[in-house]
């Protein structure tokens, strides 16, 4: 589905409230401060592939604000991954102050206030991926909020071409076409994270975080296997298994806590994509690696809230 907005459809006294309502319907609620409110102008297109969104953000000089207010209605958690093409973007979360230029992409955080803002009229490619989509892919997120990556060479620069490349394809496709490609963006992503030595980075040494981030990728790459074990976690990435285990009780967490959530948001983004909904829930617990579908049951209510049947309900009305 493509929607666009454009701020020629408005009256020049009312494109103010034009933009603010067209940038809170693609992202989510923020309040917005023009550089020059009368003469602003945007264009603003949006695609929708499945779970995730793209959108193409081309306007006049302007800044977002973020605020606690905004937050407080919200209940599901998203990132967005900004790739200027023209202009230069300032970004500022968390007591982080950076600036994105053409030839990288940024990471923000929908769940903590921020200030996003370019001086000069910008051209911007965003992707939106729910929380849960994006933890099943990258462990741990909100760590690389406010960090910039190379997107000019690569697996950053793949990324970002596809991007650019698959926009214009989309009205091509049919809805499970553009659901496989959201997902494919996704994969992408996480790989292009993943070839960035700063997200080995910690408050520990860089080799116990090159450790964590070894077994991590070993159990991601295993997770549909009913007989990973932490031994064997521990044998495939070299290190013994008293070590493993110091690695993930220093994250505040377990191994097998960690296999667990791992599994259990594969499966939860699998029951919410509509593609997905003929599919018996038994089946895709069994494909990420529960042997048991009353233990999976239990372990998905203890780590969404909700059974895994009103998992799919919510996801399919909405």
């Amino acid at each position: 589905m493509r929607l666009t907005y454009s701020t020629d459809q408005a009256p020049g006294g009312q494109r103010k409230q034009f933009w603010q309502d067209a940038v809170s319907r693609t992202y989510f609620p923020l309040d917005i401060q023009f550089r020059n409110a009368q003469e602003f102008s945007g264009d603003l297109d949006f695609w929708s592939l499945g779970q995730v969104s793209i959108s193409r953000n081309h306007c006049d000089g302007l800044l977002y604000r973020r605020q606690e207010r905004h937050l407080v209605s919200e209940r599901e958690e998203s990132y967005l991954i900004t790739v200027p093409d023209i202009a230069e973007i300032r970004f500022a979360q968390d007591n982080q102050d950076v600036t994105c230029r053409p030839g990288q992409f940024l990471i923000e955080r929908s769940h903590l206030p921020y200030e996003f803002s370019h001086r000069e009229r910008a051209a911007l490619w965003v992707m939106k991926v729910p929380s849960a989509l994006l933890r099943s892919r990258i462990p741990r997120p909100e760590r690389l909020a406010t960090l910039q990556f190379d997107a000019s060479r690569s697996v950053g620069a793949l990324f970002v071409d596809m991007l650019r490349m698959t926009a214009p394809r989309l009205d091509e496709m049919d809805e499970a076409a553009r659901g496989l490609m959201g997902a494919h963006l996704v994969d992408l992503l996480a790989m292009a994270v993943e070839a960035d030595q700063r997200v080995l980075s910690g408050s520990s040494s860089s080799v116990r975080n090159a450790h964590l981030h070894r077994a991590e990728h070993f159990i991601r790459s295993h997770l549909r296997e009913t007989d990973l074990s932490p031994q064997r976690i521990a044998d495939g990435c070299g290190i013994s298994l008293r070590y493993l285990h110091h690695l993930f009780e220093a994250e505040g967490t377990t191994v097998c806590a960690h296999i667990r959530t791992q599994r259990l948001l594969m499966c939860d983004a699998l029951l919410r994509d509509p593609q997905n909904g003929r599919r018996a829930i038994s089946e895709i617990a069994y494909e990420w690696g529960f042997g048991d579908q009353a233990q999976f049951s239990r372990n998905y209510r203890a780590q969404f809230g909700c059974s895994p049947s009103q998992a799919r309900a919510t996801a399919l009305k909405g």
